[in-house]
């Protein structure tokens, strides 16, 4: 009977090793990023569904949506940068996350609809607390760079404006939470 006993704890020792390994291994482990976007994905499609009979015109022109990650510089002088995210979604839907970069720092939302001009290649973001609005250019199907609320570009260097999409870029320097 002991020796049952010692036989089994092995095994349960051997099963809870083995699933502790494959869980933790790095070779297979997702990024935080690449798991927002694999949810956002996921979620989006259990909304809208993915087929053809579900196709509404909403869902129609240029292919930038995704979540979008970039480091703006700041106006403070206590602040060395606002991080932002921004999420472009399927069903013309916008979350605006900024936060500036500093420890303990709060996060603020901006939620609204977002349209886009194909001619002036613009996203115009309209909060529903019918704040200002916010502009961005789109550079390619990865890049946005943001505007003053007129449409002009922003003052100093465009790349300080720019936001990129997650999907589109390789290095978790991009945003870091």
């Amino acid at each position: 009977m002991h020796a049952l006993k010692i036989e089994l704890k092995h095994k349960l020792m051997l099963i809870f090793f083995s699933t502790l390994i494959s869980a933790f291994n790095p070779a297979t482990a997702e990024s935080d990023k690449q798991m927002q976007d694999k949810l956002l994905r996921q979620r989006e499609a259990l909304q809208h569904g993915e087929h053809a009979s579900h196709a509404d015109t909403l869902n129609k022109g240029p292919d930038f949506r995704g979540i979008y990650y970039g480091y703006f510089p700041c106006k403070e002088e206590d602040c060395s940068g606002i991080k932002i995210t921004l999420s472009l979604k399927r069903n013309n839907n916008y979350l605006l996350v900024t936060q500036p970069a500093k420890p303990s720092s709060r996060e603020f939302f901006d939620k609204g609809k977002f349209t886009w001009n194909d001619n002036t290649r613009t996203v115009v973001l309209t909060p529903k607390d019918k704040s200002s609005v916010h502009q961005y250019r789109i550079e390619d199907e990865g890049t946005l760079i943001q505007l003053n609320s007129d449409g002009s570009p922003m003052a100093g260097d465009q790349d300080d404006y720019t936001l990129r999409r997650g999907d589109t870029v390789k290095s978790r320097e991009v945003h870091i939470h």
